[in-house]
């Protein structure tokens, strides 16, 4: 994700602040700023990954969405057999 930046500033708790100096005295990651933001796209993946399931799980309940996928189920049916025997 390189590309422009711009400059942010966040209140962290002090532990997390001593902690991720340790880390650069370890010489662990490269900067501060990519482990940061190593971490954010971490969690926002995990946070869109969350949503995407419970969307899923909504979805799962919704009748006519189930209904929906029955029918292009059926609706494709034909048309799978149909590559099956070719493939098959």
């Amino acid at each position: 994700m390189r590309g422009k930046t711009k400059k942010a500033t966040f209140n962290l708790h002090i532990d997390v602040l001593a902690a991720l100096d340790e880390i650069m005295a370890q010489g662990i990651v490269p900067s501060k700023n990519a482990l940061v933001e190593q971490a954010l796209l971490k969690e926002l993946k995990e946070l869109q990954r969350q949503t995407r399931q419970r969307l899923w799980q909504e979805g799962a309940k919704d009748a006519l969405l189930i209904k929906d996928i029955e029918d292009v189920g059926n609706a494709f049916q034909i048309a799978d057999a149909e590559t099956a025997q070719r493939i098959g």
